[in-house]
């Protein structure tokens, strides 16, 4: 996508460009906040049993886990 100086256009093309952008947006299908945010946390605690955050890694799946016995040199 090339880069437009937008000083240099004249109000014509700075107007045409603007009603591009309008046609663009008026296509967006809007949604109410309210029911987004419903669905949002719907689907965060459908995945809650799934997230190691809130469930903690399994001790053997732990790559950070300390080894006991220390070093061992040979």
């Amino acid at each position: 996508m090339p880069i437009i100086d937008v000083e240099n256009l004249t109000d014509l093309d700075k107007a045409k460009m603007e009603l591009e952008q309008k046609k663009k947006e008026v296509l967006l299908e809007r949604t109410v906040v309210s029911k987004c945010c419903t669905e949002f946390m719907d689907h965060v605690q459908g995945l809650v049993e799934e997230d190691v955050l809130v469930k903690g890694i399994a001790e053997d799946k732990n790559p950070f886990k300390e080894l006991k016995g220390g070093c061992v040199i040979c």
